[in-house]
């Protein structure tokens, strides 16, 4: 019996998470429409239905969550916090933390993806132009001047994709130049365990203890001095030393 009511609830919870979802997405799409004209009214409103979004899900999802230093990101100073990406999870429970005036980044090409992508655009989330480096850079130069004038935080996934396995991936050159442009400090979230809460391919959630460690921020003022390779290794060896060895990048072969 056991085992026929533990796939049961794991289809409701997903069927349930992914309803107030589709209602979430509607009902911010009319907010956006009434307040198109301020786009810092479309980022702030979005902002407040992401983090309800995100307590709905990560609680549907049954994992026991435990948060280490959450007073390293209460919102008084502007940041940019960058968050390892191994699970759909993980995006739920980021959203359930971050604080407000909090936008994301992702690639332009999201507005190509059905109806969320079309949310997206309307929500005043950021979009970077990654086609090649020129197009990159300019992109954050226009976002930077965005985050400094609505006084906006960040929060960003820096290996550009989500990891399969649940080990750290390469960081893409987008978190060096939007820190050179807007100058914030980076807030390191490190999700730990989440890669085994929804795994890649599969519609089976399942209940597992996810920790989340918040760090002190790391100032980046002299990154403009570093080289990008130079600059991203001070945060990814951080992760690289924080993570359990399952969530390490493995050796390079000789």
């Amino acid at each position: 019996m056991g085992a026929t009511v533990k796939p049961l609830l794991t289809t409701f919870r997903l069927l349930l998470g992914l309803s107030i979802v589709a209602c979430a997405a509607l009902l911010q799409t009319l907010i956006y429409l009434v307040l198109l004209p301020s786009r810092s009214a479309r980022t702030h409103s979005s902002i407040v239905i992401e983090r309800m979004i995100g307590c709905s899900c990560a609680w549907l999802s049954g994992c026991r969550l435990t948060v280490v230093g959450k007073e390293h990101m209460d919102g008084s100073r502007p940041a940019i916090y960058v968050v390892n990406h191994t699970s759909i999870s993980d995006l739920f429970i980021v959203l359930s933390l971050i604080p407000s005036s909090t936008v994301g980044v992702a690639k332009k090409e999201i507005v190509r993806y059905p109806f969320f992508g079309q949310v997206y655009l309307l929500s005043g989330h950021l979009r970077i132009d990654r086609s090649n480096r020129e197009a990159a850079v300019n992109s954050m130069r226009a976002l930077a001047k965005l985050v400094h004038r609505h006084k906006l935080s960040v929060v960003m996934s820096p290996e550009g994709t989500r990891s399969r396995d649940g080990r750290l991936q390469p960081f893409k050159k987008g978190l060096f130049h939007l820190a050179v442009q807007t100058g914030l400090p980076i807030v390191p979230m490190l999700v730990h365990g989440a890669h085994r809460a929804w795994r890649p391919d599969s519609l089976a959630i399942e209940q597992q203890q996810v920790l989340v460690e918040i760090l002190p921020a790391v100032e980046t003022t002299h990154w403009a001095q570093l080289s990008s390779d130079e600059a991203l290794e001070e945060i990814h060896a951080i992760y690289q030393r924080r993570l359990p060895p399952e969530q390490r990048p493995l050796p390079k072969p000789d």
